[in-house]
């Protein structure tokens, strides 16, 4: 017991830290999670290992995990779906083709570049292909812009992105099986009945010392979540789907989701950043930085390539095309799934688990700097839909 109590309080240690630091250095806040999280760990493994048992702990992971859970439910409850219907489709062919191109160069790369098998060539181009919604509603969130049709239009792209990759993870490595259909029966039959219930409950229950309504809409999140784990996909797959579903209920409660965002933001996603930070190695980082440099030029190429082509093609916001690739060239959640996937199930080994995992954290935190340092769309800040 004395080892968790010790684990938290250095957790909240550093998510103090990065507070303080996210606001002087004007950086976003799970930016510096993330890198507090990679020195934190560095530290506490080479100087007070017994602490690494509290952190590895199941505990922790379950709040990373419904952290995740929530953040993926508050980026799905900012969009309009008067926004979704008007550019869903473009925004859905920009998600689309950033997430082909960088999956099928990234595959290409491992395999004839650098050798690796066929399996865990797919698995880099899945890994290398993702886009970090969290990072990208974190950062718009932020900046004011999460409100504009360009945050919205943007967040439908990145989840379009994501779908994709989680889609073809369970493709390609996963059997398609009768769990899969009834798990995405069930996640489309709440989707439609939830904002019925929601309604009808937040009526009798809703403005009360008790939460009702966070409770009920956590019930929902981490009961799709176990579904999700029983089909073989992940849990934070239904929950963009279910912020989607209740935007225009919960989505226009300012109330509600302000509190939302306090308990997510306060509590649990410090633990998911932080913990991401804690999965990488900086012995590996040291030893192979030649290739976690080339994996993240090309994840950063391919994302461009597909972005630029794209949003050319078909989108308004053809100002912000830079803006929107590098946004779009950041991972995490999706990207160290798609990785422990491949390490627990023997398509990758240790190392190379390791350095993917660099490249994805790195991605979280290179291009967004990178972003709002030099083309961030000063026109669209704090423009209200």
């Amino acid at each position: 017991m004395e080892e968790l109590y010790i684990a938290t309080l250095i957790i909240i240690f550093l998510a103090v830290t990065a507070t303080v630091l996210s606001y002087l250095l004007k950086i976003s806040i799970a930016l510096v999670e993330i890198i507090m999280g990679i020195v934190g760990g560095f530290v506490i493994h080479a100087w007070f290992p017994v602490y690494e048992i509290g952190i590895n702990s199941a505990w922790f992971t379950v709040l990373a995990s419904v952290g995740a859970l929530m953040l993926t439910f508050l980026a799905g409850s900012e969009l309009d779906l008067a926004v979704i219907k008007r550019d869903g489709m473009k925004a859905g062919l920009i998600g689309f083709v950033s997430y082909l191109i960088p999956f099928l160069g990234c595959t290409a790369a491992a395999y004839y570049g650098f050798g690796w098998s066929v399996q865990a060539s797919w698995l880099t181009g899945l890994v290398l292909s993702t886009t970090s919604v969290a990072i990208v509603y974190g950062t718009l969130l932020e900046l004011g812009m999460n409100e504009t049709d360009y945050g919205k239009s943007l967040l439908t792209s990145c989840f379009v992105t994501d779908s994709c990759t989680v889609l073809s993870l369970g493709l390609i490595f996963s059997p398609f099986s009768f769990k899969t259909i009834l798990f995405f029966i069930l996640t489309f039959l709440i989707c439609i009945l939830l904002p019925f219930f929601c309604k009808k409950t937040f009526k009798v229950l809703a403005n009360k010392p008790s939460a009702f309504e966070i409770k009920f809409i956590l019930f929902f999140l981490v009961g799709l979540g176990l579904a999700a784990i029983w089909a073989g996909y992940e849990p934070i797959l239904p929950a963009f789907f279910v912020g989607i579903a209740l935007s225009s209920t919960v989505g226009k409660n300012h109330v509600l989701i302000k509190h939302l965002q306090t308990i997510t933001f306060g509590l649990l996603t410090p633990f998911y950043f932080i913990r991401a930070g804690f999965l990488v190695s900086v012995p590996i980082l040291i030893s192979s930085c030649i290739p976690i440099l080339i994996f993240l030029c090309l994840k950063i190429f391919f994302k461009g390539l597909g972005v630029y082509s794209s949003v050319n093609l078909v989108s308004s916001y053809k100002k912000e095309v830079v803006y929107t690739a590098l946004l779009m060239s950041t991972g995490l959640a999706f990207g160290s799934i798609a990785a422990l996937f491949g390490l627990t199930h023997g398509i990758i080994n240790q190392e190379k688990y390791s350095l993917l995992i660099a490249v994805v954290v790195a991605s979280a935190i290179i291009p967004t700097l990178i972003a709002n340092a030099f083309f961030l769309p000063r026109d669209l800040l704090k423009l209200k839909t």
